[in-house]
């Protein structure tokens, strides 16, 4: 189990643009590799910056996109096209701005029955091991639809779980522990003064997953990255330089 690796940026931009650098160069090594990438997306503000970035201009051409594979750690129990879907967010940000393959997008079926939605994604997740698991921090230390207190942050055998998350009044289906910690990379973005409290708990403090649910995600084998600009770095007792660069 590798420990988190830290970069700090001094502002939203610059951390997106060093986001969107690392997916590239991911995507590079995996399609080499093993001829594909499977990316894992997150729902958030600071990742859809990342994306607007990764489908701009500046990273044309950069990414075999239809050699790319698109899943999503979480989604809210809502139709695709609504506002509050991460498949939408992720749709109009990124993935209709690229030569995306519609047979590569693997989208959670919001719109279905919760239980019957996290079946069928855990049965189509069965074989899958993505190379990059990008992940979101909420203020109260929740990451993908892993909640403090809730049942999906303790499961161990099952790999998608539906939940009605009361702090939100909503249902979610999410990848758990087991398929979030099996990528072979995972890369938390956060940005902005209101998530500097639960970075600081994330990073330094010492509560376990049941109450901050984004200790539960520790890649057994993976690599662990935090890029985050300073705002929410502005907590934390141990940053000693600032990244300039991509």
């Amino acid at each position: 189990m590798s420990e988190p690796r830290l970069r700090v940026f001094p502002d939203p931009a610059a951390l997106a643009l060093a986001a969107a650098e690392r997916i590239a160069v991911a995507a590079l090594e995996a399609i080499r590799a093993r001829g594909r990438f499977r990316l894992v997306l997150a729902g958030g503000e600071t990742p859809r910056r990342t994306y607007e970035v990764l489908a701009g201009a500046a990273f044309a051409g950069r990414v075999d996109w239809p050699r790319v594979e698109f899943f999503w750690g979480d989604e809210r129990c809502v139709p695709p096209n609504d506002a509050r879907s991460n498949y939408r967010m992720a749709r109009e940000a990124l993935l209709d701005r690229i030569p995306v393959t519609p047979d590569n997008v693997h989208r959670i079926h919001g719109e279905d029955a919760p239980a019957r939605a996290a079946l069928a994604y855990e049965r189509q997740l069965a074989s899958v091991v993505p190379d990059l698991v990008l992940l979101g921090l909420g203020q109260d230390g929740h990451t993908a639809s892993l909640f403090p207190g809730h049942a999906a942050v303790r499961e161990r055998v099952r790999t998608v779980l539906a939940e009605y998350v009361r702090e939100v009044s909503a249902w979610r289906v999410t990848m758990t522990p087991p398929m979030l910690n099996a990528g072979r990379a995972v890369l938390f973005l956060a940005s902005g003064p209101g998530k500097a409290g639960a970075l600081r708990l994330a990073l330094e403090g010492s509560l376990p997953p049941a109450l901050l649910p984004v200790k539960a995600v520790r890649p057994a084998s993976g690599c662990l990255d935090w890029m985050v600009d300073l705002a929410a770095a502005s907590g934390l007792a141990r940053v000693t330089s600032v990244s300039t660069e991509t």
